[in-house]
């Protein structure tokens, strides 16, 4: 008695399934209503027969149009009404959908997909947002790199050792433009300062050479994403190359395969490493070839 019971009742909710779900479809589209008896058209008719039938129709239930109240909820009401179903007629794929539903109106869970990935959809190209974002950050990042540059160039014209390098390698060029300006006005104490500290910029930037501050059009991210492949590639060449060379025929290391070492060693980035003084990298060179030569002296007692 209770299996009967429990077997009548499942039955019931089946039976009933269909009718709660249609109702769920209410929501979607133009409702309960024919979009297209909304706007008195069929599913024959063309772009402009629809569209002029929903301007006829505007015009006729425009809520400004009517004066009194009952009249202007009802004409708000009602336009509306032509408003959604305009909406989806005039698109192809929302009308594609549409009528689709109205042949397959079964599929429900399907048509509640459709509906709503079209409505959450974004309007404007993924791809495009992408690349605009991508331009944005890389404009950032090369503004800010050209401040700390800026702002290191600073920096290295106040430190004494930088600044007195500087002054002695422009010596003759500061005696030319600031001492002995022949045949021409000599400059005041503000104008000579101006022009000292101008001449000081200028030998740090060219003949200094402050590695690796100075920003570069290659190492912002939008640059760098193009050339990936590129980049990809020599990374792997160079590692088959290592591998081949160092690995596997052990070849004694060069000099620029002993500053690789070197840099890995003291976790240093290229750019960092790129900011040593010549006299620092000769120095570890030498402890290089030091601790080789033990090394080697070891090898020889063993």
């Amino acid at each position: 008695m209770l299996y009967q019971r429990h077997l009548i009742s499942f039955i019931f909710y089946l039976l009933l399934l269909p009718t709660l779900i249609v109702c769920l479809l209410d929501g979607l589209y133009c409702g309960k209503q024919n979009c297209y008896d909304v706007l008195g058209v069929t599913r024959d008719s063309s772009k402009n027969e629809i569209g002029k039938a929903y301007r006829t129709l505007a015009r006729k239930y425009h809520p400004d149009l009517h004066r009194t109240t009952d009249t202007k909820a009802e004409a708000e009401v009602q336009f509306k009404h032509i408003a959604t179903a305009y909406e989806i007629l005039k698109d192809d794929d929302s009308r594609n959908n549409y009528d689709y539903m109205l042949d397959h109106p079964d599929e429900y869970y399907a048509h509640y997909y459709r509906y709503y990935r079209r409505r959450v959809a974004p309007k404007v190209d993924v791809r495009v947002v992408i690349v605009v974002i991508l331009t944005v950050i890389s404009i950032i990042q090369y503004y800010s790199g050209w401040q700390r540059y800026d702002s290191a160039i600073k920096y290295f014209a106040t430190v004494p050792k930088y600044r007195n390098k500087a002054l002695k390698i422009a010596k003759d060029e500061i005696n030319e433009k600031i001492n002995n300006r022949k045949g021409k006005q000599r400059l005041n104490k503000i104008e000579q300062k101006e022009e000292l500290e101008r001449i000081v910029r200028k030998v740090i930037e060219e003949k200094m050479d402050v590695k690796g501050a100075k920003p570069s059009l290659w190492d912002i991210l939008l640059v760098q994403l193009i050339i990936f492949p590129y980049t990809l590639m020599r990374w792997l060449l160079w590692q088959l190359n290592w591998l081949w060379r160092f690995t596997i025929c052990r070849r004694p290391y060069g000099q620029e395969e002993k500053l690789y070492l070197i840099r890995r060693l003291m976790k240093m980035s290229q750019s960092q490493f790129n900011t040593l003084e010549d006299s620092q990298i000769e120095e570890y060179l030498q402890l290089w070839k030091q601790n080789e030569e033990e090394w080697k002296q070891n090898k020889k007692q063993k």
